[in-house]
């Protein structure tokens, strides 16, 4: 019932998910106040909710213009069930929007392989990157990702490998400006730290928990095998998947490089859904994609419970 309900791309399975999204995010806002006031916190909390709501249907559509999964609702299912799994990250609200920016830039330089308006592609993809930046300093390593991608689609333009330098100079100056303003300059001096976190620690359990440690190594078991079944096909598919893995990867990295209760895990798990979708359109019997997702829901829903107990 619920593979054969989220296996067409109807407004239903959006709507669903967002009021499913809804209750799970705010039972984690309402049960996390101690002893702030309700009225206090409702609007940002309400902004954030609003954005984290966008990035997933940043990812419907995404999903469907691009062409990386069948037409389902498998990826953005995937993507609340995570979301609902690892509640903790929902505390993290420069995640939520870090994530925002992120999936914006990655479905822009996906869109590349039209091989249209190239230039502009890529300004926007570094623009948008220097943006997430503003929330996370490590998130300017997804610029990698920029020129892997100016590297399979079009790297013989010369100009193309200097627009990614243009499109983050554009958001430091305007940045530079509006802190000059209210007299806050130093914000880039606090902020841009790149500090290596993972080296500052007594032990590896303060940057990347069980659970997140579990999940990663489940996410790139899954991917190997997605890879391994389309190793034959080739073509555009394959070449997306490959740089949605190499986001997941950089993902990986920016969390491991962050103490695990700020480690924004949530960016990886759009790179993670998309996989698990691949090998959930390749299950050919019906009811063991019922019994997977049953498993994947209530497995979801336990982690929830056991993390307001905590």
């Amino acid at each position: 019932m619920i593979s054969s309900f989220f296996g067409k791309t109807k407004p239903i399975n959006y709507i669903v998910l967002a009021i499913f999204l809804f209750l799970f995010y705010f039972s984690n806002v309402f049960l996390g106040l101690r002893e702030q006031k309700i009225n206090d916190v409702i609007p940002f909390e309400l902004l954030t909710f609003v954005v984290l709501l966008l990035g997933i249907f940043i990812i419907n559509q995404m999903v469907r213009t691009e062409k990386i999964t069948d037409f389902n609702s498998y990826t953005i299912l995937f993507f609340v069930l995570l979301v609902t799994a690892f509640s903790e990250n929902l505390q993290l609200k420069n995640a939520i929007f870090t994530n925002f920016f992120l999936l914006l830039a990655l479905w822009r330089l996906l869109s590349i392989k039209s091989i249209r308006n190239v230039k502009h592609k890529i300004f926007d993809a570094s623009l948008l990157i220097a943006v997430a930046s503003l929330f996370y300093d490590w998130a300017l390593v997804f610029l990698l990702l920029v020129f892997v991608v100016i590297n399979l689609y079009d790297r013989k333009t010369f100009k193309n490998w200097l627009v990614p330098m243009v499109g983050v100079a554009t958001i430091f100056i305007l940045t530079f400006t509006i802190l000059k303003v209210n007299g806050s300059l130093d914000f880039f001096r606090e902020h841009y730290k790149f500090s290596l976190g993972i080296f500052k620690t007594d032990s590896f359990s303060e940057v990347l928990n069980v659970k997140a440690l579990i999940y990663i190594l489940f996410a790139l078991a899954v991917a190997f095998v997605v890879f391994l079944r389309l190793r034959n096909v080739g073509g555009g598919k394959l070449l997306q998947l490959r740089v949605i893995f190499l986001a997941f990867v950089l993902g990986v990295f920016i969390t491991l490089l962050t103490p695990a209760d700020e480690s924004p895990v949530l960016i990886t798990f759009f790179p993670a859904s998309v996989f698990m979708a691949n090998y959930f359109e390749a299950i050919k019997k019906a009811k063991h994609r019922e019994a997977i997702l049953i498993i994947c829901t209530v497995l979801s829903l336990l982690l929830f419970v056991l993390q307001m107990n905590h």
